[in-house]
């Protein structure tokens, strides 16, 4: 008779080590955020559907990520429920302290207010809290172990990695005045540029953890199913990012575009390298 494995949980120390490391990871990646004045006036302004559907659709990007982000291969999917649901009540937390130490919010402010300018701080933080909590010790698997993702487990990655430096700019007011300073050609430029660098970045460099090509692809299949496709996803990631900042109101397509060509120069370098962060 085959014997039964037994799948033994955490200890106590293991537990709040890996909460430790949560919270580090949240700080870590949510500090540009909780250092920027115009998020902290999202938080005041920005409508609360708006906000509400950003913090909906972070928990399914959560679960995925947890599937991808170094953790067993056999984990259940309540478990990277509760591991998504971890990570946003750490990024709440570790949000909540900052800013009441920097004196962004106070006992004296709008229960909305204070809400809205914890809440922004949320999904970064989240991030953060899931890649930490996997990255920063020592991972469960082996690295011959670890489940390699397909096809659509490489563009999500790229939508994780896009969000990842994306999410901390765009609250900003720069986006918009480098997208007012450039002419079209400019941004025919940025957008060549910036696919010429994803390519790179993921193909030629040979960074760690990068995509290994299919045996007997060509350049231009290679380039458009990860480079182009991968690139039209984060200026979708952009667009809606920015109109759930608010970045997009009042603006006409043309400045739109231009918004989101900006914002997807860094949201495309994250995206080439997600497998290295991720």
């Amino acid at each position: 008779m085959a014997a039964t494995e037994v799948i033994v949980g955490p200890t106590l120390r293991e537990f709040w080590i890996g909460l430790g490391r949560a919270f580090a990871g949240a700080l870590i990646f949510a500090v540009p955020v909780l250092m920027t004045m115009e998020a902290w006036a999202l938080g005041f302004h920005l409508h609360p559907l708006r906000l509400a559907l950003l913090l909906a659709v972070t928990v399914p990007m959560l679960v995925l990520l947890h599937k991808y982000g170094g953790f067993r291969e056999t984990v259940m999917l309540r478990d990277r429920i509760a591991d998504a649901l971890v990570a946003l009540l750490v990024a709440a937390f570790a949000a909540t302290a900052v800013l009441l130490i920097f004196g962004i919010v106070n006992a004296e402010m709008p229960l909305r207010e204070v809400v809205g300018k914890i809440a922004v701080q949320v999904v970064p933080g989240s991030l953060g809290a899931s890649l930490a909590r996997a990255q920063l010790g020592p991972s469960p698997l082996e690295d011959n172990e670890i489940p390699e993702p397909g096809y659509a487990g490489e563009l999500f990655l790229m939508v994780v990695g896009a969000l990842f430096l994306s999410v901390n700019i765009a609250p900003t007011e720069e986006v918009v005045l480098i997208a007012y300073k450039m002419n079209p050609w400019q941004e025919v430029a940025l957008v060549i540029g910036t696919l010429g660098l994803m390519h790179a970045f993921v193909y030629e460099l040979e960074f760690r953890g990068t995509h290994n090509p299919e045996p007997g692809a060509g350049f231009f299949s290679i380039f458009f199913r990860y480079a182009i496709v991968g690139y039209a996803l984060v200026m979708l990631v952009n667009a809606y990012i920015l109109w759930t900042f608010g970045r997009t109101d009042g603006a006409g397509l043309s400045e739109t575009l231009s918004a989101v060509v900006v914002l997807s120069f860094p949201g495309a370098l994250g995206a080439a390298v997600a497998r290295l962060i991720l």
